[in-house]
C-alpha cells in the first residue's frame, strides 16, 4: 500500500511538473512577439527622432540663411506633405493616436481585416516622410502621435507573421502594447506608456495583458536608450522654494490652457469637417497653399514661434532667464497646429500642445509676476493642462510631464492642473479631439467602400 501511494505521489509530481514546464514554455512563447516588437519599435523611434530633428534643423537653417525662403518651402512642404499621404496612404495622415484607437476597437473576428488599413508598413514608411516634409515645410507638428501609430503598425505586422502552430495572442493587446511601447520610446516615459494605455486605449481588463504591457514598454524604452543614450525629454527645471500659494495660478493656467485645447480641437474638426466638401485636389491643394502662407506671413513679419514642433519654446521658458512670452504667443501656438493638422499630411499634436500650455504659463507667470522657479512651475501645469484638453487624458499627460522633467515633488500641481483642464474643457466640448477622429475613421472603414474588406 505504501509502495502504491509512493508510485501515485511521484506520477502526480511528474504530471504537475510537465503542466508547469508547458505553461512557462506557452508564457515564454506568448512574450517573444511583445519583445521582438519592443525591440524593433525603440529602433524605429530613434530613428525618426533623428530624421525629424534633421528636418527641424535644416527649417531652422534656411531662416536663417533668407528667410524669406519660408514662402516658397512652406507650400512646397504642405502640398507635398498632403499628396504622399492621399496617393499612398491616406489613413497615414494627422496624429496616428486615433487611427491606433480606431484598430483597437475593430480587433474583433468580423472586423480584424480593415485593421490593415490603419496599420501597416506602408503607413510606417509614409508617416515617417510625410511628416518629416511637414516640418521642414513649417508645420507646427510632433513626432509623438506618429510614432505611436508605427508601434502600433509593427506590433500588428509581428503578430500577423506568427506561425500557423504559435499560441494564439490577443491582436487587441498586440495593439495596445504596441501604442503604450511607442509612446515610451517617443519621450522616454515608460510610466506615461503605461498610463496612456490603461486611460486612452483600453477597455479590457489590465490583468489580461499586463506583463506583456509592462515588459514590452521597458524592452522599448531600454533599447531607445541603448541607442540615443539616457535623457530626459526636456531636463531638470528649478522648482524648489515654492509657497503653497502657487496653487492660485496652476488653477488659473490650467482652466485658461483647458478651454484653450478644447476649443483648438473644435476648431480642427470643423477645419476638417469643411475640407470634406472640398471634392477636387485642386480646391484642396488652394487650401494648402493659402494656409502654408500664412504660416509663412507669421513667421516671416510676426514671430517664427509660430513653426514647428515648439520644443525650443518649452526649454528656453523652463531653463532660461528669457521666460515670459509675448501675448499673442499662445495663438500662434494654436493657429500653426489648426492649419498643419488638418492640412491632411502626417503629423501629430503631443509636442505641439505642450508647447502651447507651456506658452499659455509664461504669459499669465509674466502677467502675475511670479517667481522663476513658481513660474516652471506654472508653466508645467500649463503643459499638462493643454494636452489634457487636447486628448482628455489627464494621468496620462501628468504622468508624461512629469517624466520628462523628473520632478516627482509637482505631482501634486501636477495632477491638479490635469483635473482642472479637464472639468474646464468639457465646457467647450464633451468629447476628445482623438475621439472624435476615430468616430470619423471607423466610420469610413466601415463604409461602403471597405465591406469587402
Amino acid at each position: 500500500m505504501k509502495k502504491m501511494l509512493n508510485t501515485l505521489r511521484l506520477m502526480l509530481k511528474r504530471s504537475f511538473d510537465n503542466i508547469r514546464n508547458e505553461q512557462l514554455k506557452n508564457n515564454i512563447l506568448q512574450a517573444i512577439p511583445f519583445w521582438i516588437g519592443s525591440v524593433i519599435t525603440g529602433f524605429f523611434a530613434v530613428m525618426y527622432a533623428k530624421i525629424f530633428a534633421w528636418g527641424e534643423k535644416l527649417l531652422e537653417l534656411i531662416m536663417n540663411w533668407h528667410d524669406w525662403m519660408i514662402f516658397i518651402i512652406a507650400p512646397i512642404g504642405f502640398v507635398l506633405s498632403w499628396w504622399l499621404v492621399k496617393q499612398f496612404a491616406p489613413y497615414s495622415k494627422g496624429s496616428g493616436i486615433p487611427q491606433v484607437m480606431a484598430a483597437v476597437e475593430l480587433a474583433n473576428p468580423k472586423e480584424h481585416n480593415k485593421i490593415k488599413h490603419l496599420l501597416s508598413i506602408k503607413i510606417l514608411i509614409l508617416k515617417i516622410i510625410s511628416s518629416v516634409v511637414l516640418v521642414i515645410g513649417g508645420g507646427a507638428i510632433g513626432r509623438e502621435g506618429p510614432t505611436i501609430q508605427i508601434a502600433g503598425s509593427i506590433f500588428r505586422k509581428v503578430n500577423e507573421y506568427l506561425p500557423s502552430w504559435y499560441p494564439k495572442i490577443s491582436k487587441k493587446n498586440m495593439i495596445m502594447t504596441g501604442a503604450a511601447a511607442g509612446l515610451a520610446a517617443a519621450f522616454n516615459t515608460p510610466l506615461g506608456g503605461i498610463v496612456f494605455a490603461v486611460e486612452e486605449l483600453t477597455k479590457t481588463h489590465i490583468n489580461y495583458f499586463k506583463t506583456a504591457l509592462f515588459t514590452a514598454v521597458i524592452i522599448a524604452g531600454l533599447t531607445a536608450q541603448t541607442l540615443a543614450g539616457s535623457y530626459l525629454y526636456l531636463g531638470y527645471p528649478k522648482t524648489s522654494d515654492i509657497s503653497l500659494s502657487v496653487i492660485f495660478p496652476v488653477i488659473l493656467v490650467a482652466c485658461i490652457s483647458g478651454i484653450f485645447a478644447s476649443q483648438l480641437s473644435v476648431i480642427m474638426l470643423k477645419i476638417s469637417a469643411w475640407k470634406k466638401r472640398l471634392k477636387t485636389d485642386v480646391s484642396n491643394i488652394i487650401f494648402l497653399v493659402i494656409s502654408a502662407l500664412i504660416i509663412a506671413s507669421i513667421a516671416y513679419f510676426i514671430n517664427r514661434e509660430i513653426l514647428g514642433s515648439g520644443k525650443e519654446i518649452m526649454e528656453r521658458v523652463l531653463f532660461t532667464d528669457n521666460k515670459h512670452e509675448e501675448w499673442y504667443v499662445p495663438l500662434l501656438r494654436m493657429i500653426g497646429p489648426a492649419l498643419a493638422f488638418t492640412s491632411g499630411g502626417a503629423g501629430g499634436i503631443f509636442a505641439p500642445a505642450l508647447s502651447a500650455g507651456a506658452s499659455v504659463g509664461s504669459v499669465i507667470s509674466g502677467l502675475i509676476h511670479l517667481s522663476p522657479h513658481e513660474t516652471n512651475v506654472v508653466i508645467l501645469a500649463g503643459m499638462v493642462a493643454f494636452l489634457t484638453g487636447i486628448t482628455r487624458a489627464p494621468f496620462t499627460a501628468a504622468i508624461i510631464v512629469l517624466e520628462m522633467t523628473d520632478r516627482h515633488s509637482l505631482i501634486f500641481y501636477l495632477m491638479l492642473a490635469g483635473m482642472m483642464s479637464s472639468i474646464a474643457s468639457i465646457l467647450v466640448s464633451r468629447h476628445s479631439l482623438y475621439e472624435e477622429l476615430k468616430i470619423n475613421f471607423l466610420k469610413d472603414l466601415r463604409s461602403k467602400n471597405h465591406i469587402n474588406d
